[in-house]
């Protein structure tokens, strides 16, 4: 009876980890958690008002987010140093669906977007109640960086306006762009000279002073020159009413999301794939550097409770931030501890601060937004990584940044995940299937398109196919094999190195069983080495071992080969060709 309490106690720890780290928590961590939890508390107040700006929901609705979302990942998630929030990508799509929906007024927008919110969160506990997180690997980390990259150039083209203090129209950013350069001749003066210094101080910062937080700067000295300067009065616009206080737990509008059903499955489901890789790569990463170890599936959990909490709260979607999470580990975050001080920090913003941010000039919170999206979305090394290591990788990144600026950031997604999937198909029904040749002098058989200078035996063709011989490969092979028995003169035999091969299918077994057939109606024997006990398995259950011969499924590549020339020509093997051909009976290497 005794071990029951702390079965039960271990299980609990499991499900809510903060049961389990609160009770070994050490005294020695306490200045360290409050430190980097004030610290992330300053970086991320006047950026997540950015990003309820972007969003196109009220300012105090981006920290009434950050606060939710940071306590309940205390409560619920594994890592020790992660901070958790909005960000600018997930807030692009909230913004996408917003503008999707034909949402105008701000307080429609904003239940909106709580609605899609709590949609995400139900579809992260989904995910870890049916430990479906091996789907967002079906979003690639090319698609992910070109969708980032165009939401992030939409989003700037979105702020130019307020930076000038002009109007402008058009069904996606290129025209929004466009219509944009045809406004500037109303340009404001003073809006236009506030907009130009906080841009250069918030970049200039990060160049220059990169350890002083520059959103904050920015921030404070904006709200200076406001009240200073009497900014409004000159034309140039503020953010406007920031009530004080706490936020109240409403439920969304259940018509207004059932109106828009579609937008708001597509929405949850963008936001999920975007968010959830976020979250569970600097997961790892952080476990990995502190040398503890992160529960992906609890991981969903905790996005779960923290998406619904913040939408209850009438906040928007939140995921991992790696700037603040990088500043929480920098600054000293040991536990959970850190991120429930950011949150409570948050909260008594808004209890105190929060009437202040009433006027911050509107050009201010633009350059803030900008200088967000432009260090956090706007990839550049990554995309020249792709251009130089696979250049199909960059041109999917390329259409998904098109696809984006064209047809919108939720469009975008789609599009990526559609990129992600096609390509997936392509790699699957393309394996590699390449002719292999011996090193000189070793029995080692390797690729001859890399090493020309390699022997091939007269008469026989050593292919290797590369992955499972399943229903979207089988073709590959009959095809490959047909090509080589058209292509090669005096053909006698044809060896399948299988050491690639992991998994055969039902299909995949059908589909050898022809090649079989048609090797033998071709006057071709066909051999099989390095077969895994698994896929012969498989394969003797279907009969394919049994009609083969043993005598014809070989140990190593080599052997098949000695074994093909042997029953071809005798023990007396032709002789070698430089550069080409040679007899197999060569000693050599292992």
């Amino acid at each position: 009876m005794e071990g029951a309490p702390a079965r039960s106690r271990r299980r609990l720890g499991d499900v809510v980890p903060i049961v389990g780290w609160i009770r070994h928590y050490e005294r020695g961590w306490l200045r360290g958690d409050l430190v980097a939890g004030v610290t992330v508390a300053a970086l991320v107040v006047p950026k997540n008002l950015g990003y309820a700006s972007i969003a196109q929901v009220p300012v105090q609705n981006g920290l009434y987010a950050a606060a939710a979302g940071a306590v309940l990942y205390a409560v619920f998630g594994t890592s020790r140093q992660i901070s958790m929030g909005p960000s600018s990508g997930l807030a692009a799509v909230a913004a996408s669906a917003v503008i999707a929906a034909g949402l105008s007024r701000e307080q429609d927008a904003a239940t909106f977007v709580a609605g899609i919110t709590v949609a995400s969160g139900v579809v992260f506990l989904l995910m870890a109640v049916l430990r479906l997180g091996w789907i967002a690997q079906f979003l690639s980390r090319a698609v992910v960086t070109g969708f980032l990259f165009g939401a992030a150039v939409d989003v700037v083209i979105g702020e130019l306006p307020k930076l000038t203090g002009t109007d402008v129209a058009g069904t996606n950013s290129l025209r929004e762009l466009w219509s944009w350069f045809d406004s500037l001749g109303d340009t404001n003066g003073a809006t236009l000279v506030v907009g130009a210094v906080s841009l250069a101080v918030v970049f200039g910062l990060a160049q220059v002073a990169p350890r002083i937080p520059g959103a904050l700067v920015l921030v404070v000295g904006g709200l200076a020159a406001s009240w200073l300067l009497d900014l409004g009065e000159h034309g140039v616009a503020l953010v406007g009413d920031v009530p004080r206080g706490l936020p109240s737990v409403e439920l969304p509008d259940a018509g207004l999301l059932w109106d828009h059903a579609a937008i708001v499955t597509v929405s949850a489901v963008a936001l999920v794939m975007i968010g959830f890789s976020q979250t569970a790569g600097d997961a790892r990463a952080f476990a990995t550097k502190h040398k503890y170890q992160v529960d992906i599936d609890q991981e969903s959990v905790a996005q779960a409770m923290a998406n619904t909490g913040a939408g209850l709260v009438q906040g928007m979607p939140v995921s991992t931030s790696l700037s603040a999470s990088s500043l929480n580990d920098h600054a000293g975050a040991r536990t959970g501890l850190a991120s429930l001080t950011t949150g409570a920090t948050v909260l008594l913003t808004l209890l105190v601060l929060a009437p202040l941010f009433a006027d911050l000039p509107k050009p201010v919170l633009a350059a803030l937004i900008i200088e967000a999206v432009v260090k956090g979305m706007m990839n550049v090394g990554e995309m020249r990584r792709l251009a130089r290591v696979q250049r199909f990788d960059f041109w999917v990144a390329v259409a998904a940044i098109a696809g984006t600026l064209v047809f919108g950031v939720l469009a975008g997604v789609v599009i990526g995940i559609g990129l992600s999937l096609l390509w997936l198909v392509w790699v699957a029904t393309h394996p590699q299937i390449p002719v292999l040749a011996r090193q000189a002098g070793t029995q080692a058989y390797r690729e001859l398109a890399e090493h020309p200078e390699d022997e091939q035996v007269r008469g026989v063709v050593v292919i290797r196919l590369d992955g499972g011989l399943f229903f979207a490969t089988s073709d590959a092979l009959e095809d490959r094999v047909r090509e080589l028995v058209r292509s090669t003169p005096d053909l006698t035999g044809v060896v399948l190195d299988c050491a690639g091969i992991d998994y055969v299918d039902s299909q995949g077994s059908a589909k050898l069983g022809d090649v079989i057939t048609f090797a033998e109606d071709s006057g071709v024997s066909f051999r099989l080495a390095r077969l895994k006990h698994a896929v012969r398995l498989t394969l003797a259950r279907d009969g394919i071992v049994d009609r083969l011969g043993e005598d014809r499924i070989h140990g190593n590549v080599h052997r098949a080969v000695q074994a093909q020339v042997h029953d071809t020509s005798g023990p007396e093997a032709p002789g070698s060709r430089p550069g080409g051909t040679a007899s197999p009976h060569e000693t050599g290497g292992t």
